[in-house]
Protein backbone atom coordinates (compact mmCIF):
# COMPACT_ATOMS: atom_id res chain seq x y z
CA UNK A 1 0.00 0.00 0.00
CA UNK A 2 1.44 3.42 -0.90
CA UNK A 3 2.17 5.78 2.01
CA UNK A 4 -0.09 8.39 0.40
CA UNK A 5 -3.21 8.05 -1.73
CA UNK A 6 -5.69 10.47 -3.26
CA UNK A 7 -9.22 10.97 -2.05
CA UNK A 8 -10.42 9.54 -5.36
CA UNK A 9 -8.62 6.22 -4.58
CA UNK A 10 -10.35 5.61 -1.25
CA UNK A 11 -13.61 4.14 -2.52
CA UNK A 12 -11.70 1.54 -4.57
CA UNK A 13 -10.12 0.24 -1.34
CA UNK A 14 -13.41 -0.64 0.38
CA UNK A 15 -13.36 -4.29 1.36
CA UNK A 16 -9.56 -4.51 1.48
CA UNK A 17 -7.12 -4.78 4.35
CA UNK A 18 -5.22 -1.54 3.87
CA UNK A 19 -2.91 -1.47 6.84
CA UNK A 20 -1.06 -3.63 9.33
CA UNK A 21 0.85 -1.79 12.03
CA UNK A 22 4.24 -2.50 13.47
CA UNK A 23 4.34 -4.46 16.71
CA UNK A 24 4.05 -2.46 19.94
CA UNK A 25 5.36 -3.87 23.22
CA UNK A 26 2.97 -3.32 26.11
CA UNK A 27 5.24 -3.17 29.14
CA UNK A 28 4.55 -2.53 32.81
CA UNK A 29 5.67 1.10 32.59
CA UNK A 30 3.11 1.78 29.85
CA UNK A 31 0.40 0.03 31.85
CA UNK A 32 1.28 1.95 35.03
CA UNK A 33 1.27 5.28 33.19
CA UNK A 34 -2.12 4.49 31.67
CA UNK A 35 -3.41 3.57 35.12
CA UNK A 36 -2.15 6.90 36.47
CA UNK A 37 -3.73 8.85 33.59
CA UNK A 38 -7.11 7.13 33.96
CA UNK A 39 -7.07 6.64 37.75
CA UNK A 40 -7.52 2.89 37.20
CA UNK A 41 -5.11 1.16 39.56
CA UNK A 42 -6.82 -2.22 39.79
CA UNK A 43 -4.25 -4.77 40.95
CA UNK A 44 -4.57 -6.96 37.83
CA UNK A 45 -2.95 -4.07 35.95
CA UNK A 46 -0.56 -2.44 38.41
CA UNK A 47 0.53 -4.96 41.05
CA UNK A 48 2.64 -7.72 39.46
CA UNK A 49 3.10 -9.75 42.66
CA UNK A 50 -0.57 -9.72 43.61
CA UNK A 51 -1.69 -10.35 40.01
CA UNK A 52 0.63 -13.37 39.83
CA UNK A 53 -0.79 -14.73 43.09
CA UNK A 54 -4.48 -13.89 42.75
CA UNK A 55 -5.43 -13.57 39.08
CA UNK A 56 -5.88 -16.27 36.45
CA UNK A 57 -3.44 -14.44 34.14
CA UNK A 58 -0.16 -15.30 35.88
CA UNK A 59 0.76 -11.63 36.16
CA UNK A 60 -0.45 -8.20 35.21
CA UNK A 61 -2.43 -7.45 32.05
CA UNK A 62 -3.02 -4.26 30.09
CA UNK A 63 -6.21 -2.29 30.57
CA UNK A 64 -8.61 -3.02 27.71
CA UNK A 65 -8.92 0.71 27.16
CA UNK A 66 -5.12 0.97 26.87
CA UNK A 67 -5.24 -1.53 24.03
CA UNK A 68 -8.09 0.46 22.44
CA UNK A 69 -6.22 3.75 22.82
CA UNK A 70 -3.17 2.36 21.02
CA UNK A 71 -5.25 2.14 17.83
CA UNK A 72 -4.39 5.78 17.14
CA UNK A 73 -0.67 5.00 17.02
CA UNK A 74 -1.31 1.83 15.02
CA UNK A 75 -3.47 3.77 12.55
CA UNK A 76 -0.93 6.54 12.12
CA UNK A 77 1.88 4.13 11.44
CA UNK A 78 0.12 1.83 9.00
CA UNK A 79 -2.69 3.50 7.04
CA UNK A 80 -1.91 5.56 3.95
CA UNK A 81 -2.34 9.31 4.30
CA UNK A 82 -4.99 10.86 2.08
CA UNK A 83 -3.28 13.62 0.11
CA UNK A 84 -6.21 16.07 0.29
CA UNK A 85 -6.82 15.55 4.02
CA UNK A 86 -6.64 18.68 6.15
CA UNK A 87 -7.63 16.98 9.40
CA UNK A 88 -8.69 13.59 10.71
CA UNK A 89 -11.28 13.07 13.43
CA UNK A 90 -12.17 10.10 15.58
CA UNK A 91 -15.95 9.73 15.26
CA UNK A 92 -16.28 6.69 17.50
CA UNK A 93 -16.75 2.96 17.62
CA UNK A 94 -19.48 0.47 16.96
CA UNK A 95 -19.12 -2.85 18.73
CA UNK A 96 -15.82 -2.98 20.58
CA UNK A 97 -14.96 -6.42 21.99
CA UNK A 98 -12.01 -7.37 24.19
CA UNK A 99 -11.32 -10.96 23.19
CA UNK A 100 -8.17 -11.86 25.05
CA UNK A 101 -6.07 -10.14 27.75
CA UNK A 102 -2.77 -8.57 26.78
CA UNK A 103 -0.26 -9.87 29.27
CA UNK A 104 2.53 -7.53 30.31
CA UNK A 105 5.51 -7.68 27.97
CA UNK A 106 3.52 -8.97 24.98
CA UNK A 107 3.53 -7.34 21.57
CA UNK A 108 0.38 -6.27 19.75
CA UNK A 109 -0.39 -4.91 16.29
CA UNK A 110 -3.43 -3.56 14.48
CA UNK A 111 -4.96 -4.79 11.24
CA UNK A 112 -7.29 -2.39 9.39
CA UNK A 113 -9.85 -3.33 6.75
CA UNK A 114 -11.73 -0.45 5.15
CA UNK A 115 -15.41 -1.46 5.15
CA UNK A 116 -17.10 1.80 4.17
CA UNK A 117 -16.24 5.20 2.71
CA UNK A 118 -18.92 7.79 2.07
CA UNK A 119 -19.13 11.53 1.77
CA UNK A 120 -20.71 13.37 4.64
CA UNK A 121 -21.15 16.99 3.73
CA UNK A 122 -19.15 18.98 1.23
CA UNK A 123 -15.73 18.46 2.81
CA UNK A 124 -15.94 15.32 4.92
CA UNK A 125 -15.40 11.66 4.17
CA UNK A 126 -16.66 9.15 6.74
CA UNK A 127 -14.69 5.92 6.82
CA UNK A 128 -15.36 2.75 8.76
CA UNK A 129 -12.73 0.14 9.52
CA UNK A 130 -12.94 -3.37 10.87
CA UNK A 131 -10.02 -3.42 13.26
CA UNK A 132 -8.36 -6.43 14.85
CA UNK A 133 -5.58 -6.16 17.41
CA UNK A 134 -3.41 -9.26 17.28
CA UNK A 135 -1.28 -10.52 20.15
CA UNK A 136 1.98 -11.97 18.90
CA UNK A 137 1.99 -15.79 18.93
CA UNK A 138 -1.62 -16.02 20.15
CA UNK A 139 -4.59 -17.26 18.17
CA UNK A 140 -7.27 -15.10 19.74
CA UNK A 141 -7.12 -11.31 19.19
CA UNK A 142 -6.95 -8.81 22.02
CA UNK A 143 -9.62 -6.63 20.47
CA UNK A 144 -12.01 -6.33 17.56
CA UNK A 145 -13.98 -3.21 16.69
CA UNK A 146 -15.75 -1.20 14.02
CA UNK A 147 -13.99 2.18 14.04
CA UNK A 148 -15.51 5.24 12.40
CA UNK A 149 -13.34 8.20 11.42
CA UNK A 150 -13.87 11.40 9.50
CA UNK A 151 -11.41 12.80 6.99
CA UNK A 152 -11.85 16.52 6.49
CA UNK A 153 -10.75 18.09 3.21
CA UNK A 154 -11.25 21.30 1.28
CA UNK A 155 -14.56 20.95 -0.63
CA UNK A 156 -12.85 22.18 -3.82
CA UNK A 157 -10.79 18.95 -3.73
CA UNK A 158 -13.89 16.72 -3.82
CA UNK A 159 -13.72 14.30 -6.75
CA UNK A 160 -16.48 14.76 -9.31
CA UNK A 161 -17.36 11.05 -9.32
CA UNK A 162 -18.28 10.83 -5.62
Amino acid sequence: MPREISLRDVKDLVGQEIGVSDWITVDQTMIDQFGDATLDHQFIHTDPARAAAESPFGGTIAHGFLTLSLLSAMNFGSLPRIREQTMGLNYGFDKVRFGSPVRTGRRIRGRFTLTEARLRGAGMLMTTYDVTVDIENERKPALTAHWITIVQFDPKDRPDDW
